[in-house]
């Protein structure tokens, strides 16, 4: 880390270290960075100048279409599962509701086994690699579903994505970390997820058209082969990655030698301000472990994460819901499509006002209020017409809350080493929701699904209260510092 001194302007250039700032690829010291880039030194850095501004329009276009297409696969690869089940994998497999339960939840325990090694071997590899190694890993599973015939094979399958896809979602935050200052990340995380929901409606039309298209092509089923189409277009873009992602902005062609200098001065500037300009004494890994776990304001987070969580489970069941309602085949799987796009529509707006007015606790619960006014009427009522308008609603609540928490989740925690394992925690714990959220909607259920709306509407609920609560005790307790 960096010491950085402030000149008489208020900017701030590097100044001598106890113990310097190094590139993560090449091990560098900031210093020695800025030798390599520009023969001036040291080098000053004046946030909010126009060339700023030009160098992050540049980064966005060049670094977040390549980031969105990515996550867009991930997501995809990961929920086809419920269309493949309506459009005959049930039938196929012979599964039962607690079986397809079991193919569902088994994703997130090999999810949560691997997350910490995957996050070791990231630190010991590159983002550029790393990730579409990931990518082309799983699409290359994908087209094996080809040769999956019982359940004993879907679960396997299930439980290896899980673990390779486990090192997918930090390795992204790990690209973005290393190009945006920690003010500019929450606008980018929420349109991130903007590409969960525009997976989840371009993956209806989609499987619409593979399954009853390629209906018994080769002797395949419909089903099977939107996995193989599917998997293959994931390894089409992770070669693509190979060649467009970048790693860091030292070592990125498209930068010109003062974009680099710029672009590494407000990183270490922004990311040190909390520890180095205040002289803040340095705490260890254990350390940080300890202030984490014993602060309530982790535990708060981490269950407020995993309600949350845990509704999204839903989105795995939009086929069987909506099948109840009387729609077959391919408009099946077409009426999927606008839950994911009203979600869309409405948790970017919502994204917006947050950021704009900084009330992100109160939009939670603007979401949560959303959800559980949508999911009573969907339990109470048996109009198809009504449910199906309330279920997009409803969806549109619980995608509001999960980016917007995240962006707020972040500022709740001073301290860097802390702050990484409180994070960790949150999100590790975050994700056990889905395991048993998997189990809200049993077939037996159909076609009310009662109690899958019941549990949902109470952690919907009960979040929101929660998200109250925390407010009001705490605050926006780490606003200030967001590094």
């Amino acid at each position: 880390m960096a010491i950085w001194n402030k000149n008489k302007n208020g900017a701030t250039h590097g100044g001598d270290a106890v113990e310097t700032a190094r590139d993560p690829e090449h091990g560098m010291k900031v210093d020695e960075m800025f030798k390599e880039t520009s023969s001036e030194a040291p080098y000053v850095y004046q946030p909010g100048t126009e060339e700023e501004r030009l160098l992050v329009r540049k980064i966005d276009i060049r670094l977040f279409p390549m980031l969105w297409i990515m996550f867009c696969m991930n997501y995809l690869d990961r929920t086809n599962i419920g269309n493949a089940k309506v459009g005959g994998m049930a039938h196929d497999l012979e599964l039962t509701s607690s079986q397809y339960s079991l193919v569902l939840s088994i994703f997130f325990v090999g999810y949560l086994l691997w997350e910490v090694p995957s996050n070791m071997m990231l630190s010991r590899s590159t983002p550029r690699i790393f990730v579409p190694t990931l990518m082309v890993i799983w699409g290359a599973m994908c087209i094996a579903v080809a040769g999956i015939h019982n359940l004993g094979g879907m679960v396997a399958f299930r439980f290896v994505l899980g673990l390779v896809e486990a090192g997918f979602f930090p390795g992204i935050m790990l690209v973005i970390s290393c190009w945006y200052k920690p003010e500019e990340m929450s606008k980018r995380v929420a349109g991130l997820y903007s590409a969960t929901m525009m997976s989840g409606a371009f993956g209806g039309l989609l499987a619409g058209g593979l399954i009853e298209g390629m209906e018994g092509i080769r002797g395949i089923r419909g089903w099977k082969w939107m996995f193989i189409i599917e998997g293959i277009m994931t390894v089409a873009i992770a070669f693509a990655g190979y060649i467009i992602l970048p790693n860091y902005p030292l070592t990125t062609p498209w930068l010109t030698e003062d974009e680099k200098k710029l672009a590494i001065a407000r990183l270490v500037a922004t990311n040190d301000r909390a520890v180095d300009l205040d002289a803040e004494e340095r705490v260890s890994h254990w350390q940080g472990f300890k202030a984490a776990v014993s602060d309530p304001i982790t535990w708060v987070m981490l269950v407020l994460y995993n309600m949350l969580s845990s509704v999204g489970t839903i989105s795995y069941f939009f086929p069987s819901l909506l099948q109840t309602m009387g729609y077959e085949g391919r408009k099946l799987q077409f009426m999927t499509v606008p839950i994911y796009v009203v979600a869309m529509v409405v948790g970017c707006s919502a994204g917006v006002f947050a950021d704009r007015t900084g009330m992100k606790a109160y939009t939670i619960v603007g979401g949560a209020t959303l959800s559980v006014i949508s999911f009573i009427i969907c339990a109470t009522v048996n109009m198809p017409q009504v449910r199906y308008a309330f279920i997009c609603f409803g969806a549109a609540g619980i995608w509001t809350n999960i980016p917007i928490f995240l962006s707020w989740m972040v500022t709740m925690f001073d301290g860097r080493e802390k702050r990484a394992v409180s994070i960790a925690l949150v999100n590790g714990f975050g994700n056990l929701a889905s395991v048993y959220g998997s189990f809200f909607w049993p077939s037996s259920d159909a076609p009310n699904y009662t109690t899958g709306f019941a549990i949902t509407t109470a952690l919907c609920g009960g979040a929101g209260l929660l998200v109250l609560a925390t407010k009001w005790k705490y605050g926006d307790k780490g606003v200030e510092y967001t590094g």
